[in-house]
This record gives structure tokens, sequence and C-alpha cells, in this order.
């Protein structure tokens, strides 16, 4: 798909809460010695309408090309830990309005149990609301969010998954409204990405196009789009695009319900090799009769421990 100008994108790390563990560890989680890989996995119809009801029987996970045993499942939805990022830079000027819009809108589909914080971002990035169970606190503070300087998106990146370490719920959420290009970061797309790897993140992106807009601008500001659907699409989310800014907080709320509609699938790899290399994982699903074929996403792949 072409790069996204106007961009929306949601991480959410998803595991099973275990005695003694942390709920800031990455996928590869340990207990004795043994991995516990979990993998999330979006299943949809052709008509892009999510698939709900499917059974652990239902689902073959492989890693490497060889079928893993699937030891934990759920399609369930849990409570949420959600971090918002909010791009107040100079080049928000046009979007602002529709992009607090969208972020009302998701937090529309917070339940009572949810919490989240809020991060905007320009020159510099910085919290301005920590956790609260209350969505109006976070929209009172984007009332109060105004557009103007560079956009340190990246680094802002980087606050929010440092800021999520300190979530009370197991499954974890960050959604961050930007235009995609960053040019005031001290963080590097590389220095991110392997952040995002490390988290275990499911990524999101939503944004609007416009063929002309990447005129004059820097290269890391034109990679930035591409860069975060790359991310979406290794991860296991998805990069929507809008044709109009209006569209967003329409988009915004269908992300907050995927969210909602997922399964999360565990398993111990066969492979118990500590050698820090990045192992693919494929989910495949057995179509129910009479259903159409049907599409899945899930995280490609994890980075096995190190000695």
């Amino acid at each position: 798909m072409p790069p996204l100008r106007s961009l929306v994108f949601v991480a959410a790390a998803l595991m099973f809460p275990a005695a003694g563990q942390d709920n800031d560890q990455p996928t590869a989680r340990f207990t004795g010695g043994t991995t516990l890989v979990l993998i999330p996995a979006t299943v949809t119809d052709p008509a892009n309408r999510f698939v709900l009801g499917l059974q652990q029987n239902d689902f073959h996970l492989f890693e490497d090309g060889v079928e893993q045993t699937i030891t934990h499942f759920s399609g369930e939805d849990a409570p949420l830990s959600i971090g918002l990022v909010f791009d107040a830079s100079g080049s928000m000027m046009d979007k602002m309005r529709t992009s607090r819009q969208a972020v009302t809108q998701f937090l529309k589909t917070m339940n009572p149990q949810d919490e989240a914080f809020l991060v905007q971002f320009s020159d510099k990035a910085e919290i301005v609301s920590g956790f609260t169970s209350k969505p109006e606190e976070i929209q009172n503070k984007l009332l109060s969010v105004q557009p103007g300087g560079l956009t340190a998106m990246l680094d802002a990146a980087e606050m929010a998954l440092r800021e999520m370490k300190k979530a009370k719920n197991p499954r974890k959420a960050i959604l961050m409204v930007s235009d995609g290009g960053d040019n005031n970061s001290r963080y590097s797309a590389a220095e991110i990405q392997s952040l995002v790897r490390e988290a275990d993140v499911q990524i999101y992106a939503m944004g609007v196009f416009e063929p002309t807009i990447f005129l004059g601008l820097s290269k890391e500001e034109v990679s930035g789009p591409r860069l975060l659907s790359e991310l979406a699409e290794q991860t296991g989310g998805r990069a929507f695009s809008a044709s109009d800014p209006y569209d967003l907080p329409s988009v915004a709320a269908r992300i907050g319900i995927e969210l909602r509609n997922q399964y999360v699938l565990a398993y111990t790899p066969k492979n118990q090799q500590r050698n820090g290399n990045y192992r693919k994982v494929e989910v495949k699903v057995n179509k129910p009769a009479g259903i159409p074929d049907l599409k899945v996403r899930w995280r490609l792949g994890y980075y096995a421990p190190g000695e």
C-alpha cells in the first residue's frame, strides 16, 4: 500500500498473567528454563467481519515450519492498559480536530476495568496524564493540546513503551495519532524497531494519504509512514488508509473494537535452543463448514532468548 501521511497506530502487548512474572516481559517468557510464546491473532471473513466463537482445536500454529502444540488459548475480552500518544506538532494543524475526535471514538470502546495514559509530542515528548480509568480526564487534556513545532514521534513511542511497564493489566495497547513523519527524535527508526520486537507489540496504522504531501520533506519524514505500515504487517496489525481526514474517527473506533475481538494462542516451542535467533511463526485456521475463506493476521515471529 502507499505510504501514509496522517497515522494512528496501535500497539498491543497481549499476555497471559502468570504467578511470579512481570507484565512487561516480552513474548518469550521464562519459567524454570522453559519459554512460553504468546501470539495474538485476528480472524475476519471476506466481508471484513470478525469471526468469533472459534475454539482451540480450530487453530494450527507453526514455528519455522514445525507444528507446535497450543497449550493456552483465549478468545475472550479482558481489561486493557492503554497508552495514547498524540502528535501536537505543526504538521497536525489541519488535522487536529478530527484527530481529537478519533481518540474520543477510541476511548468509547474502553471498559470500566481499563486504564489509559496520555503522551503528547512536538519538539519533545512528555507525559501529560498518568494512568487513569476515567476517559473524560484524557479528553480534557486533549482539549488543551495546541499544534506547533517539530515532530519527535520516535521519542514519544519510546516513552510510551517505557511508561507501559507501569500498567496493571496484562493486556496492553498503545494508540498513536501522528502524521507519521519524524524530524526531531533522538531515537532512530532502527532503535524503535528493536524496542518493538523486544516488547512484543501489535501495531495498527491509520492515515490519510495525500499524493503530493511528500514534496520537500526529509527522508525521515517520508519514510516514517512506510515504517509504521511495515511494523503493522510484521506484528499482525493492519495499516488503514482513509481518503478523507473525517474518516479517522470511525476507523479509530474500529481499531478499538478489533482489540476486543482477538484470539491469543500460547505454546512452548519444541526448539528450546537459546540462540537469540528470529523465529518465524505461522497460524492456520480450520474453515468451518459453509463459511467462505477466512483471513488470519498474527504476529509473524519473535526472537528466541539468548544464553
